[in-house]
């Protein structure tokens, strides 16, 4: 018989079966095949209700019918027909009945899961209490004494339990990989890794191949997962890649340690294998990967950050229905505290930043479009007092997030004055003018250079930290400082520079080869500023904890032999104001951790108005170096600090466009 289709033509879900005449030549059906088709029908979902409802009472009845042979042989056999088949479509109903009360058929467990077992147990359990009840009706001459009812209930369970143990074991089925699957060796025999490996062989042509297991738990020595078998520790690792031809390594550890995965990584190319990762939990929880979509190690994985979890609620009571206004909010850090911020739902928040093309890219990062015709981005310098106060005025924000500073640690150590300028000159006329508008919360982005500062960079953050906790004590508000180190792909930072010189073919220069810095990803970070919002005490500095420094050499080795070719690293001495690894904490700080595990709460000394509104920008930069430091270290809070005059260059009334005024809006206090 000929059949005509229309488009493409498919390939059918069943056998085929042809008729000629009275005979049905049914398609020779493969073992594959026929899976297939026990597969379609089980996904439907009648067939398999009635398959299970039919399985569980004959389960019943054969154990039922064995415990009645064994306990009561001569009453069994004068038992006629009649009475038998009356108890036996009672007991269909009733086991039908159980089954369904208990959920056995309406698909809600998984098969094979410890819920699956209790629901049969509850199951079992409501039949023998049913056919107990009416086990004198049902089984005529028979005499319904528990030990029958209970040996056949315990017949019929293990039968029950049995059965779908056996549909579980079958869907654990493994298919072949493809010809050209890779063969790998899987680093860790936990829960990631056995999830990887139960994956790889459930899919059909897959283009891993597992062949081995490593693991560093003795423990696990003799553990098979779907055949694959743990054939040692890391330290077997070359021994394991020659016994079965693997040719990668997969590290399929969940949230493991930087340090884990880069010795690792360099363990995997000394026996000649290709590293891979699985991807992290953070891409699991999104739905961004797969767990048997290993890739290639990236920076963030080497560095191992962990997942950091807030108290969501408490940030979003604190932002909900608010005016927020963000500071420097076409930076790194700016541009995602915009981003986190907005889906809090404040009721405005305003963007202000003196960079056009930053304001530009934020705007349309959260709207989908970047008109600029709206009042939620303001084009503003820190350091015109004037536009400052004029758009504290005109939006009069709740809270505040000042995140505009200048960040170049070499370019600040040969222009001290732009530090005077934008970051101490700059975030005390913001502080000024949240505290006129009456703001009552203000979190002020410091970096871990602040701690125990050597740097103009982290002597001007420092005083920002101690101009912020004198302006809390001043206005009473929350207003608190946050310090934390590197951002990760952020504009100018060492991992960036690093990346591009490593893509240009070199040579990567590195300061030393003992330079370690504290990194963070920049959502992240701005996780726990959000967080540190809401918990922290006026005053206070909140240090987050940035895990353990890494080895600037060690990214440089990594970058430069992922590119594949020979690329020169180049050590160039640590520059002016550097350190071969930053602080998190100066001296005298304590580490004190009562809110989060992960933020450290420290009080600050205030430092006065009047220290730092009488410098003078053109003083000689080595006279405006020390004079920052003193101002950054110094706790005696008397007097101001001058700077011997020098010897002037341009006009006067340039000059005096530069300088900071000494009169300011709000009197110098005690402090």
């Amino acid at each position: 018989m000929h059949t005509s289709t229309r488009g493409k033509s498919r390939e059918p879900a069943y056998p085929s079966i042809t008729r000629t005449g009275d005979r049905v030549i049914e398609d020779a059906l493969t073992g594959r095949v026929r899976w297939q088709l026990l597969r379609s029908l089980s996904k439907r979902p009648w067939p398999r209700v009635v398959a299970e409802v039919g399985y569980d009472v004959v389960a019943w009845m054969c154990g039922l019918l064995v415990a009645a042979r064994a306990t009561d042989g001569p009453a069994w056999d004068r038992m006629t027909m009649a009475p038998f088949w009356y108890g036996a479509i009672g007991v269909c109903a009733i086991v039908a009945g159980c089954g369904l009360a208990a959920g056995l058929y309406r698909g809600r467990y998984l098969r094979g899961s410890r819920d699956e077992i209790i629901a049969v147990s509850q199951a079992a359990a409501l039949t023998s209490a049913c056919l107990l009840v009416t086990g004198p009706v049902l089984m005529g001459g028979l005499r319904a004494w528990p030990e029958r009812i209970l040996g056949g209930a315990v017949l019929a369970g293990a039968a029950m339990l049995g059965a779908r143990y056996a549909a579980f074991a079958a869907r654990l089925r493994s298919w072949p990989s493809a010809p050209t699957a890779v063969r790998i060796i899987v680093f860790g025999a936990g829960d990631a890794g056995a999830q990887l490996i139960h994956r790889l062989a459930m899919q059909s042509g897959a283009a891993y191949q597992p062949v081995a297991i490593l693991d560093d738990d003795p423990a696990k020595r003799r553990l098979r997962i779907h055949g694959v078998p743990v054939l040692g520790g890391r330290g077997q690792m070359a021994e394991a890649a020659a016994r079965t031809g693997a040719r990668v390594l997969v590290i399929a550890i969940a949230g493991g340690s930087g340090k884990v995965i880069r010795d690792l990584t360099e363990a995997a190319e000394c026996c000649g294998l290709v590293p891979k990762v699985i991807p992290s939990v953070r891409e699991l929880l999104t739905g961004g990967a797969r767990i048997e979509g290993v890739r290639d190690p990236r920076i963030s994985d080497l560095l191992g950050r962990r997942v950091v979890t807030t108290d969501v609620t408490s940030v979003r009571e604190r932002i909900t229905g608010r005016r927020v206004l963000v500071t420097g909010a076409g930076g790194s850090i700016g541009a995602e505290l915009c981003r986190q911020l907005y889906r809090l739902g404040p009721a405005e928040l305003i963007m202000l930043d003196r960079d056009e093309s930053a304001l530009h890219a934020v705007q349309l990062s959260l709207r989908g479009h970047a008109l600029l015709d709206s009042e939620e981005t303001v084009l503003a310098d820190i350091r015109d007092q004037r536009r400052v106060r004029e758009v504290f005025a005109r939006f009069r924000p709740d809270i505040v997030f000042h995140a505009a500073a200048l960040k170049h640690l070499p370019l600040l150590e040969s222009f001290p004055a732009e530090a005077l300028k934008s970051n101490v000159w700059g975030t005390l006329t913001v502080l000024e003018a949240a505290a006129a508008q009456g703001v009552q919360v203000f979190v002020n982005i410091s970096t871990d250079k602040a701690a125990d500062p050597v740097s103009v960079l982290g002597c001007s953050k420092r005083i920002t930290e101690r101009l912020t906790a004198y302006m809390s004590a001043r206005t009473g508000g929350a207003y608190l400082s946050v310090r934390f180190g590197n951002v990760l792909g952020s504009r100018g930072s060492v991992l960036t520079t690093l990346s591009t010189q490593a893509a240009a073919g070199g040579p990567v220069t590195v300061t030393d080869p003992q330079v370690r810095r504290y990194f963070m990803l920049a959502d992240e970070a701005v996780h726990l500023v959000l967080q540190a919002a809401a918990i922290g005490r006026p005053g206070e500095v909140l240090v987050l904890d940035m895990g353990e420094p890494v080895r600037i050499l060690d990214i440089a080795r990594r970058l430069t032999a992922s590119t594949g070719r020979e690329v020169d690293i180049v050590f160039t001495g640590l520059r002016p104001g550097e350190k071969l690894i930053e602080d998190r904490l100066g001296p005298g700080e304590i580490d004190k951790r009562p809110n989060h595990p992960l933020i450290s709460q420290v009080p600050v000394p205030a430092l006065r108005t009047d220290r730092v509104t009488g410098l003078d920008p053109d003083a000689d930069a080595g006279s405006l170096r020390r004079v920052l430091a003193r101002c950054a270290r110094d706790v005696s809070g008397v007097g101001t600090l001058t700077i011997p005059p020098q010897a002037l260059a341009g006009p006067p009334a340039a000059r005096e466009a530069d300088r900071r005024p000494a009169g300011r809006d709000l009197p110098p206090h005690g402090g």
